[in-house]
């Protein structure tokens, strides 16, 4: 009978540490995600234009694929 018991336990709080271990994650993710938003080609042309410089496509791509192999 206890071994039963003790199994079902396990499982129980395999699967309960999962779910709360998802929900965890996915609330601190989106708070990462406020925080530090990723940087689309629409920000860098906005950051270049308030600097007082046309960005051209090139530049742009550029800024991003620095940006990409900085990561």
């Amino acid at each position: 009978m206890e071994l039963w018991l003790a199994i079902v336990l396990i499982v129980v709080a395999l699967l309960g540490g999962a779910v709360a271990g998802f929900f965890i994650a996915r609330n601190y993710f989106k708070k990462y995600l406020e925080k530090n938003p990723p940087i689309n080609e629409q920000m860098i042309r906005a950051m270049m234009s308030q600097m007082g410089r046309k960005p051209s496509e090139k530049q742009v791509r550029q800024v991003m694929a620095s940006m990409k192999q900085a990561k």
